[in-house]
């Protein structure tokens, strides 16, 4: 994984197992992909936690403040989190 624009950040499962996420824009959707150890092959991700939405969100902010990524990407994606989770507070 080496895309441009893609970003990562790890994470502990549900069973306390250490993992590599990657997100990656593709288009109008983000695709996500994780990997358990270094030289395992990266998965993608069908249906990403919450978790890692937020994750994702807060990485898009920070690149918006530096100028990386365009302001309105961050509407994008809220309304992306906001379709997928309603319930969730943002």
């Amino acid at each position: 994984m080496s895309a441009k624009g893609e970003i990562g950040w790890k994470r502990r499962d549900e069973e306390g197992n250490r993992v590599k996420i990657c997100a990656e824009p593709n288009g109008t959707k983000w695709l996500f992909y994780q990997q358990y150890k270094r030289y395992d092959q990266w998965e993608e991700v069908d249906e990403p936690p919450l978790e890692d939405w937020l994750n994702l969100l807060d990485a898009v902010r920070r690149r918006i403040s530096r100028k990386k990524i365009p302001i309105q990407e961050e509407k994008k994606l809220l309304g992306m989190i906001r379709s997928r989770f309603p319930e969730a507070d943002i």
